[in-house]
């Protein structure tokens, strides 16, 4: 009985199929014939076209065609919008026709349980119901014939094959009045349809989520079809083979064979006995392996991931973690991976947890795995607090947040980490942040946040501030980037000095890195000229600069190279030039009695004579504090004490220029040159424009952008140019050279900065860089704010790049007598030798590996390494920067933020973020200071490149490195710290190289320049 039920005639089958196979074909071949008709109908008109262009009938017949191809367009686009994902009408129409699809391959089982004579309590009326969701499946196929561009791609996709074989056979059972299963099965593919499904309700919405969906749409579909079809081929047995090789099998016996194959086990309990059904095994077996294959482990690595990035981590007593949130990407992760293993050298002693808002990519996933023993990754946001308890935010070391410095929103990333701040710190107040931030103006909102407390080590690496402080000081002290990158963020190369060094020897590989630690208690009451000479001798060591606590909050400055005045208190903080922190803590254990009379430092160690001064109490270190800052027998009005000048010079340098600066007033605490707010049209430059004519020995700088541009922030490149440690005379005037619609922009923010002037025009153009008198200028600096135009990394600094080489072809030979800077003069080395006017150009590089497009120019040395290109190195006329290099300042101030503070006292001329913040008070207590002293930042020390003169050093031109050193500190409180040395000839550019912290035995050569940093009474411009 179950076998007349389930087995039907040939002539019965074919009564169902044949009506699909019609359809099908005839739409086929109607599409191709109307589309070899229209091919020929347009060749025919093309014909008739040229023959009668003349013809006001063909041009009206072809105008009333095209207005009618036109409304068609028109009505084709609605019914595509109608049907999309994107109308509220076409999500309903998706999920409608989804659930009568469901409901279809329900009443399909219905009938299986039928003709396998299982009797349910269903009636026959269900097949009205089967022809009422057939018919709406009729009119949604309508619908999207209509609104298909490429019929022939519509008619054969495979929902539309689903379509052809399921649809007419259910027609054609009421018209007989007989049911049969056919190729109804064929519906399960439409569960391909559950994951699109599944995302427009919302339902899935990270990667994994869809990821498993769909793995479960193809493997369910895949499954229930090829079930479906062994049930079909088994119950009706080959057609053409009498007497019928049938053999009667339930569809869930199907389902368990198709199991058993998938899966490799192959029982063998049931198995196929017809030709159609052993072919399709013959193929299912090949896909079915590689379906089961992959599914199995990716289903079990989706859960154990997802299970995973869900959880909790476990504190356990004694290690040390730190939380990393805000950009996690697959680059910064890799980079922030690569910069922290590169400080801790190796010796991992803390975990590292990513805090992701989004899940990781398979490639960002293949990294934690290759660091699993010490990095961990948790999906959560740092918005939430549940989140935060997850990663145990309160018991973290500090979090770090990560900005996406490539972001077309600089605004609003800055806004997501200032949120994120916010966020931590109302929930665990004691935690220290580290954050990035793209843009300078906004670090204001940081210190506003309750709980924000400098003291702790919260810290803010601002991108822009760092970077174009970076490129301003450049302008003044090429090379300066080049040094400050190796003492402070990456290794210096030794190969680059070993090549242009005759004497190897003299030449240590040591990596000199800046490194913090406190000084001895002996050093208590010396100068800091009388402790930076001690150090050098008898310690080797170079100290740059001390940290100075004072006030009742603990607030503290960085005191760089500070006057006489100062004396040195107990448990203050010096910043080193050391090979490593063995040699720095020489100056903590150094004692007067025990080694006044080691030479060689290795031997200082810590002793234990008990000479040391014994610790004193709160009140006792207050009245050591006030008996050094006294000046002249008056205590001293100003908190930040660097600014107080050797009183042998400042009467005559403060007044000396006094005349030409009466116009020029303080920014805010006084630590720039101010000016009243000038219109932009009066800062306007024009080639008609007499000013043109006289302007040498400026700084240009080249923008690109436009009027919707993000804003690069060009105060803080203008700022550390207008520091008021440089006298008014000292500045150099800046020319902006861009679009006239953005540097309209950038204006408001700058207006109030003297010596200050725009030019419209392009550094593409050679007409507008002759009119700037670019061949005359002190520096030219490049930078970009525009959108990039390519996906191609090598394609985003084409502006710049291009902006480069066009700027280096106007570079000419001169004669010794057309340089006029003295120093300059001395340091081109032989004069027999032809000689160029070199343009100093400084660049900012999105992708920093196209450097190699600069370096190919011809002014560029052979004997630069590639490794150099892909760091801010020293370029041929210049200096190359990439946000890349900033990011390892995050390592750097997790170890010790006391480096970066030292960093941006050097690059900003800022002194402390803390006196930053509190600039009106320090304005207050400005005013109040003597009127010889009307400012107390304006004294403060200044970088720059001095060269070796005979009147400067008379009578050591041929002594070492260590003899010019004590000699410049002891005369003119000059510290000495680097050197520009010339690459050897041939070197027609006079190209020169960084030694970083040089030996103190390293014989100096005429030709070379020091790296100083120079009190503000002594004028860096005249011949010292």
């Amino acid at each position: 009985m179950a076998e007349s039920g389930l087995t039907c005639a040939l002539h019965f089958q074919l009564a169902f199929i044949f009506p699909s196979l019609s359809i099908f074909l005839g739409g086929l071949f109607t599409i191709l014939a109307f589309r070899s008709i229209r091919c020929i109908y347009r060749f025919i008109l093309k014909q008739i076209w040229r023959k009668k262009v003349k013809s006001k009938e063909v041009w009206w017949s072809n105008k009333r065609k095209q207005r009618s191809v036109y409304y068609i367009r028109i009505f084709s686009t609605r019914m595509q919008m109608m049907l999309s994902a994107q109308t509220y009408s076409g999500r309903v129409l998706m999920i409608l026709v989804f659930l009568l699809n469901i409901g279809t391959l329900i009443i399909y089982f219905i009938d299986l349980t039928e003709a396998e004579q299982f009797h349910f309590s269903f009636p026959d009326r269900v097949i009205y119901v089967d022809k009422f969701f057939n018919a709406f499946f009729v009119f949604y196929f309508g619908l999207r014939f209509v609104a298909a561009d490429d019929k022939l791609r519509f008619w054969l996709e495979l929902n539309s094959l689903v379509d052809f074989f399921t649809i007419p056979p259910v027609f054609v059972s009421s018209v007989l009045r007989k049911s049969c299963l056919g190729l109804r099965f064929l519906r399960a593919l439409r569960l391909l349809d559950l994951p699109r499904i599944l995302q427009i309700l919302r339902i899935t919405k990270d990667n994994y989520s869809i990821k498993l969906s769909k793995l479960f749409a193809v493997f369910i579909s895949t499954w229930l079809t090829a079930a479906g079809f062994i049930h079909l081929v088994e119950n009706n047995g080959d057609p053409w083979v009498q007497p019928v090789n049938s053999q009667p099998i339930t569809y869930f016996k199907c389902m368990y064979l198709v199991m058993v194959t998938m899966s490799t086990v192959g029982y063998g309990d049931i198995v196929v006995q017809t030709a159609l059904g052993r072919a399709f095994i013959f193929f299912f077996i090949i896909g079915g392996l590689v379906l089961f294959a992959n599914f199995i482990p990716e289903v079990l690595e989706i859960a154990q991931n997802h299970k995973s990035y869900k959880s909790s981590y476990k504190v356990m007593s004694g290690k040390n973690y730190i939380v990393v949130c805000g950009n996690v990407t697959l680059k910064s992760v890799t980079t922030f991976l690569q910069d922290f293993l590169l400080q801790d050298k190796g010796n991992i002693c803390t975990e590292i947890l990513f805090l992701g808002e989004s899940l990781p990519s398979l490639e960002l996933e293949a990294v934690f795995k290759c660091y699993s023993p010490y990095t961990s990754f948790f999906h959560g946001s740092a918005l939430n607090s549940e989140d935060l308890k997850r990663v145990r935010m309160e018991s973290a070391n500090a979090c770090l947040i990560l900005a996406d410095v490539c972001t077309p929103e600089p605004y609003a990333e800055d806004i997501s980490n200032i949120m994120r701040v916010l966020s931590i710190k109302n929930h665990y107040p004691k935690t220290r942040i580290i954050v990035q931030i793209i843009q300078s103006r906004n670090k204001a909102y940081l210190p506003n946040i309750p709980n924000w407390d400098w003291k702790m080590g919260d810290s803010i690496i601002c991108f822009a501030e760092l970077k174009l402080g970076f490129m301003a000081q450049s302008c003044l002290v090429p090379g300066l980037s080049t040094l400050l990158t190796s003492l402070f963020i990456r290794k210096e190369n030794t190969e680059t000095k070993r090549k242009h060094l005759k004497d190897e020897t003299l030449l240590g590989d040591k990596d000199y890195k800046v490194m913090a630690f406190q000084l001895s208690d002996d050093f208590a009451g010396m100068t800091f000229i009388e402790v930076c000479r001690l150090c050098f001798v008898k310690l080797n060591l170079i100290l740059l600069g001390i940290e100075l606590q004072f006030g009742s909050r603990g607030e503290s400055a960085i005191l760089i190279n500070p006057s006489p005045q100062i004396k040195i208190c107990q448990n203050t903080m010096g910043f080193f030039i050391a090979h490593s922190l063995a040699e720095v803590k020489r100056a903590h254990f150094y004692c007067r009695v025990c080694h006044s009379d080691i030479q060689d430092p290795e031997q200082i160690e810590k002793c234990q004579c008990g000479s040391k001064l014994h610790s004193k109490t709160f009140s006792e270190k207050l009245k050591s504090y006030g008996e050094s800052l006294v000046l002249d027998g008056e205590p001293a009005k100003s908190r930040v004490l660097s600014i107080l000048p050797r009183q042998i010079f400042v009467d005559r340098v403060l007044h000396a220029h006094e005349d030409e600066s009466h116009k020029v007033s303080f920014y805010l605490t006084g630590r720039y040159h101010q000016c009243d707010a000038v219109p932009l049209y009066e800062a306007l430059l024009s080639c008609k424009n007499q000013t043109v004519l006289y302007l040498q020995n400026h700084i240009l700088v080249c923008v690109f952008g436009d009027a919707n541009s993000p804003l690069i922030g060009l105060q803080d490149f203008v700022m550390p140019l207008r520091a008021t440690n440089f006298l008014y005379h000292e500045l150099k005037d800046i020319v902006l050279l861009g679009p006239l619609d953005y540097l309209q922009r950038e204006w408001e923010f700058i207006q109030n900065f003297p010596k200050l002037w725009l030019f419209s025009g392009s550094a593409l153009s050679c007409v507008d860089l002759k009119a700037v008198n670019v061949q005359d200028c002190a520096a030219c600096v490049i930078l970009s704010s525009s959108t990039p135009i390519s996906n191609n990394p090598s394609l985003v600094d084409a502006e710049s790049i291009l902006a480069i080489l066009n700027i280096q072809s106007m570079e000419v030979q001169l004669n010794s007598s057309s340089v006029d800077a003295v120093f300059r003069a001395r340091a081109l080395g032989n004069q027999s030798e032809p000689r160029y006017k070199r343009i100093p150009i400084t660049t900012e590089l999105k992708f920093s590996p196209n450097a190699h497009f600069i370096n190919q120019s011809p002014s560029s040395s052979s004997d630069i390494p590639e490794e150099d290109l892909l760091s801010p190195t020293a370029a041929p006329a210049g200096a190359i920067f990439s946000d890349s290099f900033l990011n390892s300042l995050l390592s750097m101030t997790y170890y010790n933020h006391h480096i970066l503070a030292l960093l941006q006292a050097l690059v900003t001329s800022r002194t402390s973020p803390v006196l930053e913040h509190l600039g009106e008070e320090d304005s207050r207590l400005s005013r109040s200071l003597d009127n010889m002293v009307q400012n107390p930042y304006r004294v403060r020390c200044k970088l720059a490149l001095l060269p070796l003169s005979e009147r400067w050093l008379s009578g050591i031109m041929e002594d070492s490195f260590g003899d010019i050193y004590c000699k410049a500190l002891d005369t003119f409180g000059i510290l000495c710290f680097g050197l520009y040395r010339l690459m050897e000839e041939p070197n027609p550019y006079k190209n020169r190289f960084v030694i970083a912290r040089p030996t103190s035995d390293l014989k100096m050569l005429p030709t070379d320049l020091l790296f100083s940093i120079v009190p503000f009474n002594i004028a860096t411009t005249e011949d010292l």
